[in-house]
């Protein structure tokens, strides 16, 4: 078998891209097949799944281009702690086996996110594996719902753990697993069928990976996978070399768990040294506060924490705008290190509960993002605002369960030459939002609202992006609970633009009371008439708000974001009873302001 990491066969730059363009077309097929016959709406529609081939090497040849990078990119991570446990067993890959795998101490994001993974032999030798990774509504946890799971002690209380378990083995099904699924799993039909549909995405990949191999051979396959691995690790590099030698800081917070007696668990510390030297460039934790051994706001650090990292990185020094489009593959990382201590946030020792890593993990990236900002400014937002991941469960005819998962999305800071995007999932995350027509059809919830907050955006020359309100009223007895962050410290202003603007939860019980709540809610009922509302956070703000074009202020004023005394008071734009710029007056105050 030839070794992809010192290829020796000669290939041309058009058969390699014939080569990239194959492999990616069998990822987004897994990709559009896993949509299209999933059960659950997380992802059908919010998509929050991947799918990628895997060479023998643990290499990443390809993904789906419409997954999440919080799904396709741990899946080299997956295949790795797949092999470490079985090496551990004694155990053997067979052709006819597929793999289910969930351990975030063995790759995995975390406990919900199954990965299904299929060796792949061509020959009778193994030369790679198809996986696919989704989000499962329920993985068996001690409350409905695989979000929300806030208050788990331990791993163990976080749902049902599969640590490279065989549910085909040499293409017999083990009846035995799939029985403990179905007996175990809150709303079993939706979750086993998703399940089945990540199998049949993976199965489609294996057999395309196949007929490539019979296409172009494996000395081919293998040739142009190793090249462009070798150009992506380059084109990373040459960019790390832009960036002066040196160690830039940041600090950023999480809210942790504001209700809590105990001062270790809230206002936890994220802290990010980037070191650079020459091409080589160093992501370093250190000072990042003890891992909460209790709650599970913990981060994998394979899986989650380095994902955040790959991400960022990618995005911030190699922006497609400049760089175009270029083939995602292993050979990214390999000029990047990642210090992360053991017995942190970042690096948390097991059993440490890890299910609620999300809002965590948004943090790293954003904390990441603002020790870059120090070295390339032109290339980052403003801090964002962070997202909130609510899980909506209850019992149809008082015996059989819905779960429903709703990602609300959060904003981006303002950018150097244009304002925050609105109302998006930031960063890793990437899902896409639920229509309220799908959520209304399958579940006995109503959306009364659903809008971008007023008088919330943060100034500065380009604004931060706006968060969105939601209200979301039960329509049988249920309960929720909820994962989010950014509900105590505001997104970052960035060169003279001003913080953003932070979250909120409450609800309105059916008596008319608001109740506000906090950040991080353990499973709580709700009874019908009882109304959720979710407030996403405001990015902040980028430049000076002085520098800010009057016309955009005035259409920030029109469309409802800012009032007119915020134009005069932030801006100093005077705006007249008949929606115009009074110019002169303006300039005045701007002057004035100057001085």
């Amino acid at each position: 078998m030839l070794d992809t990491k010192s290829a020796v066969k000669e290939i041309d730059p058009i058969t390699v891209q014939v080569v990239l363009g194959a492999l990616e077309n069998v990822a987004v097929e897994m990709g559009h097949k896993l949509a299209r016959m999933s059960y659950s709406s997380i992802i059908r529609e919010s998509e929050d799944f991947g799918c990628a081939l895997v060479d023998i090497y643990g290499n990443q040849l390809c993904e789906s281009s419409h997954s999440t990078p919080l799904q396709s990119g741990p899946i080299p991570g997956y295949v790795k702690g797949i092999r470490e446990i079985m090496e551990e067993r004694d155990d053997n890959f067979s052709p006819g086996d597929i793999i289910m795998h969930n351990s975030p101490y063995h790759g995995a994001s975390h406990g919900p996110d199954i990965g299904i993974c299929i060796p792949v032999f061509y020959q009778e030798e193994l030369i790679g594996f198809s996986v696919t990774t989704a989000h499962h509504l329920d993985i068996g946890a001690s409350t409905p719902g695989s979000c929300g799971i806030v208050d788990a002690v331990d791993a163990y209380a976080e749902g049902l753990q599969f640590k490279a378990i065989k549910v085909y083995e040499k293409g017999k099904k083990n009846r035995y697993v799939w029985d403990l699924l179905m007996d175990n799993i809150r709303a079993p039909k939706m979750v086993v069928g998703d399940i089945e549909a990540q199998i049949a995405a993976a199965k489609i990949g294996a057999t395309r990976y196949i007929e490539l191999l019979d296409k172009f051979g494996v000395d081919t396959i293998y040739a142009a996978s190793n090249e462009l691995m070798n150009y992506s690790e380059k084109m990373m590099r040459e960019a790390i070399t832009k960036l002066p030698d040196g160690e830039y800081k940041a600090e950023g917070f999480l809210d942790g768990y504001l209700d809590s007696a105990d001062s270790y668990k809230k206002d936890l510390k994220i802290c990010v040294t980037v070191k650079v030297s020459g091409s080589e460039l160093t992501v370093d934790l250190t000072g990042t506060s003890p891992q909460v051994k209790d709650r599970p706001i913990n981060m994998p650090l394979v899986g989650t924490v380095d994902i955040a990292v790959y991400l960022t990185l990618r995005s911030i020094l190699l922006d497609s705008t400049t760089y175009g489009d270029f083939s995602q593959n292993s050979g990214l990382s390999r000029p990047i290190h990642i210090i992360a201590p053991k017995g942190t946030l970042c690096n948390p020792v097991f059993p440490a509960p890890t299910i609620a890593r999300f809002t965590s993990g948004n943090m790293i990236a954003d904390t990441l993002m603002k020790a870059l900002a120090q070295v390339v400014p032109d290339q980052v937002s403003a801090g964002i605002g962070n997202l909130q991941v609510v899980a909506f469960s209850g019992l149809a005819n008082e015996e059989n369960y819905w779960v429903y998962m709703d990602i609300m999305e959060g904003s981006y800071g303002g950018r150097y030459g244009k304002d925050g995007m609105d109302a998006v999932d930031t960063l890793y995350a990437n899902t896409r939002n639920n229509p309220i027509e799908d959520i209304e059809t399958h579940y006995p919830l109503r959306v009364n609202r659903y809008e971008l907050r007023d008088t919330g955006c943060a100034p500065g020359k380009w604004r931060g992006g706006i968060g969105s309100i939601r209200e979301i009223t039960f329509l049988e007895d249920g309960s929720f609970s909820v994962e989010a962050d950014g509900h105590k410290f505001a997104p970052w202003g960035f060169k003279g633009g001003e913080n953003g603007t932070v979250g909120e939860l409450s609800i309105r019980e059916q008596t008319g009371d608001t109740i506000k709540l906090p950040s991080k809610l353990p499973n709580r009922p709700a009874k019908a008439g009882s109304t959720i509302q979710l407030v996403g956070p405001c990015g902040g703000g980028y430049g000076n708000p002085l520098e800010r074009d009057p016309e955009k202020v005035l259409a920030d004023f029109l469309d409802g974001y800012i009032s007119a005394e915020t134009a005069l008071e932030v801006y100093k734009v005077f705006i007249t009873e008949t929606n115009t710029i009074d110019y002169e007056k303006t300039n005045e105050w701007r002057r004035r302001k100057a001085e």
